[in-house]
């Protein structure tokens, strides 16, 4: 009467660590603006430790750190998924793609702009 589902064993929290790790590494090697996001992201540290910015100034670094490399990994996950399922063009992928790339470009400008408010009068006192 009823058909047996069969569960897929899980993989274990060591091994889901793995592949999370993996789909990270992945995205650096092979996604540009991901490694542009991991650059800028080391730029940025080296930046709040050399003019020494405030534990405020660093949870919100960090909070906009993990905002944009996320949203940089779900865009490419959307968009890898959306290329196997839609593999010719059509209209409403594209605007699912260019959607997903604008949510990251979104924040990677409110990003810009807190990085200016925060740098930008240390930078002008140590060299002003």
């Amino acid at each position: 009467m009823f058909k047996k589902k069969y569960k897929k064993s899980k993989p274990s929290l060591l091994n889901s660590f793995y592949y999370a790790f993996q789909g990270i590494k992945v995205n650096i090697l092979t996604e540009r603006n991901l490694a542009i996001h991991f650059s800028v992201m080391l730029l940025v540290i080296i930046l709040g430790f050399i003019f020494k910015i405030s534990v405020t100034e660093w949870l919100i670094c960090v909070l906009l750190f993990g905002f944009v490399i996320t949203l940089e990994l779900m865009n490419t996950a959307i968009e890898t998924a959306i290329d196997i399922c839609m593999p010719e063009i059509n209209p409403k992928a594209k605007l699912a793609k260019d959607t997903s790339a604008g949510a990251v470009l979104v924040v990677a400008i409110v990003s810009v702009i807190i990085g200016i408010i925060i740098f930008v009068p240390k930078i002008i006192l140590y060299f002003g």
